[in-house]
């Protein structure tokens, strides 16, 4: 055996000091990346509600914006993109749609610019105001803005940029600088060439989101992107989704070469409990497929935040871990505020606050009652009444000396503001006396346009059989508790009918589900007892529907929409509508055949639902409607008797 020979003293120092140096070339290679969002700010700039005239501690980027000056101060390595459905959504939104962008840039756009935004991707609703409104309001960002797979129609050049690559200069872990090249690709769902159809028509074309990403992920990788990350107004659906669909997470965080993903659209928080059960959520480290992942709610409710620690693992940074997270601006267990509004914010959109506060506050009307939406999904609701009976009216005036004038004029109204993923604030809930431009906001949000539809009794039937996947089958024979609603179903997708009466069979299963796709082996009704003026409905017969652009050109999925039914195609907003039958002194005027409709559930049953605490008030004019008790997250649970 040979002899082992002690190392002298010089080489034993010089291999200690090689032995720090290799230590330090270690951990030089490791660096982290603070990545935060924000997504579906829906034009909640300011902690304000502009639709109750008083300040919120529940919405609003202003508190946000403390909230990224704190992630900030933790992590120098950073970045702040912006996931769309910013520039529409509350009456400053429409201000700045309304007086246009002459004397300045978009008040969103200002907003961003002054946080130090690095990026921003166009959400759906960005196209509620046109497309060359669109351009105009981001023409200054000062910062990239993307969009994969939106594209001219004619000459197929993207319309926005299809992908940014950033370079910054970090500070490893080490302190030492390096130069980190960060690709950005963007989608939202093609969805919006029927959400905005009377927009968009023939200007431009979308793409599958996933091969669009696809294609930008590849180009970004080859053009020597260090980090990918993809910006995704898109959400995350627990089962697989089909080419085309609106909600695709799942899929694109399944694409090769992909480092994060921040998602938006569906108003939801992830990480988070309502994700536990999806194919491939991993809730505990913020993960979908192992990719890191955040979607932070709405209307500025919260931060996502996703930590990355890169190391640089031959001659390329690669992801070695990460955790993503969501910082609230409230507590909504304790009820409790987190984040002060930023005062440089505040006073940067004070002009734009102050014309929004001039114009939602000039009186159109008196209400002679109290409107609400508390208990809009399980009964006849005035207000919802009210937009059905505004929309009626446009539309017997424009169709007068028409061919249509004779045929039977039905009118459908959803209830935008009824909790749900809103929250339990998002309700109507106006008193008697002056009626403002804001509670005509309030009852119809949307820059809508009125659309007359023609429709055949069998194909009404078959719209309120869509309509009725808003509520759960109900069990007969058990006196379980039973939940009436599926929150799944977006409220907007809930239509009303005015003019018809009918009822719906809840112990019957849905013949839609929540995305408005026909359940397989699914034949039976739910609606029942459906009549015009008292006899019953055939299916031969000819009606007209009043509804908005977004529902006519497919919006909801709801069966025999389309621009081929359209017979009027207005240029005015629904909401004008409104506003002009209250005005006219009108809008409380009921009309002999406008209909009832009610909720079969079976005899013996324990059904519920969440609606608002401040709904209990109101539990004296119903005795079919009984508080149970208030939910610590800010919803109250209710029963609905048989």
């Amino acid at each position: 055996m040979q002899e082992r020979r002690p190392i002298p003293r010089l080489h034993r120092s010089l291999l200690a000091l090689a032995g720090l140096a290799l230590g330090t070339a270690l951990q030089a290679q490791t660096l982290r990346l603070r990545v935060m969002e924000t997504s579906d700010l829906h034009m909640n700039l300011l902690a304000y509600d502009y639709y109750q005239d008083q300040p919120s501690d529940a919405q609003g980027l202003s508190r946000v914006a403390t909230l990224i000056a704190q992630a900030r101060a933790e992590q120098p390595n950073h970045l702040l993109i912006d996931n769309g459905d910013l520039i529409q959504g509350s009456p400053m939104g429409d201000v700045a749609a309304r007086q246009g962008l002459a004397q300045g840039r978009h008040p969103a756009l200002q907003a961003l610019r002054l946080l130090g935004y690095d990026a921003a991707n166009i959400g759906n609703h960005e196209f509620n105001f046109g497309l060359p409104f669109l351009r105009q309001a981001y023409a200054e960002a000062g910062f990239p803005v993307i969009s994969s797979n939106l594209r001219e129609a004619g000459s197929r050049r993207p319309v926005f940029a299809p992908h940014a690559l950033l370079e910054r200069e970090f500070r490893d872990d080490a302190g030492r600088p390096q130069r980190l090249r960060i690709g950005l690709v963007g989608v939202l769902p093609p969805q919006i060439l029927q959400w905005d159809r009377q927009h968009l028509q023939g200007r431009v074309v979308v793409e599958d989101m996933v091969a669009a990403a696809r294609r930008e992920i590849r180009w970004l990788r080859q053009a020597g992107a260090d980090v990918v990350i993809a910006v995704a107004h898109t959400g995350y659906d627990a089962a697989p989704q089909p080419e085309g669909a609106e909600n695709r997470a799942g899929e694109l965080a399944q694409l090769p070469g992909l480092d994060a993903l921040l998602l938006g659209h569906a108003h939801a928080e992830f990480p988070g409990p309502a994700f536990a059960r999806h194919g491939g959520a991993d809730v505990a480290r913020g993960r979908i497929h192992g990719v890191p992942a955040v979607m932070p709610g709405s209307w500025g409710s919260h931060l996502g935040v996703i930590d990355l620690t890169l190391e640089q693992r031959r001659g390329r940074w690669q992801v070695a871990d990460s955790r993503s997270s969501l910082r609230a601006i409230r507590d909504a267990q304790k009820r409790l505020s987190l984040a002060a509004p930023d005062s440089a914010l505040e006073a940067l959109l004070q002009p734009a606050h102050q014309a929004t506060l001039d114009l939602i506050r000039q009186t159109v009307a008196e209400a002679p009652r109290p409107l609400h939406s508390y208990f809009d999904l399980v009964q006849p609701s005035a207000a919802l009444a009210l937009v059905a009976r505004a929309q009626r009216q446009y539309a017997r005036e424009a169709l007068r000396g028409t061919r249509w004038q004779d045929l039977p004029l039905l009118s459908a109204a959803a209830p935008f503001r009824s909790g749900g993923r809103q929250g339990w604030r998002s309700y109507v809930d106006i008193a008697p006396g002056p009626m403002s431009v804001k509670h005509v906001s309030e009852l119809y949000p949307y820059p809508n346009t009125v659309k007359v539809l023609q429709l055949s009794g069998a194909e009404l039937r078959e719209w309120l059989e869509r309509s009725a996947a808003q509520f759960r089958r109900i069990e007969p024979g058990t006196d379980a508790p039973q939940a009436l609603i599926d929150e799944a179903h977006p409220t907007f997708n809930y239509d009303v009918i005015l003019g018809l009466d009918y009822e719906f069979d809840l112990s019957q299963p849905a013949r839609y589900g929540p995305d408005g796709r026909r359940v397989a082996d699914v034949n039976t009704n739910r609606v029942t007892a459906l009549r015009h003026r008292g006899e019953p409905v055939r299916d031969e017969q000819r009606f007209l529907l009043v509804t908005n652009s977004y529902r006519a050109s497919g919006g909801g999925s709801f069966p025999a929409a389309g621009p081929a039914r359209v017979v009027l195609d207005a240029p005015d907003e629904n909401r004008e509508a409104l506003q002009r039958l209250l005005q006219a002194g009108r809008g409380f005027d009921v009309e002999p055949d406008e209909g009832r409709w009610a909720l079969q559930v079976p005899p013996g049953s324990r059904v519920q639902f969440r609606s608002s605490p401040a709904a209990r008030r109101l539990l004296t004019q119903d005795a079919r409607i009984r508080w149970l008790r208030d939910d610590p997250e800010g919803f109250a649970l209710y029963e609905l008797r048989p």
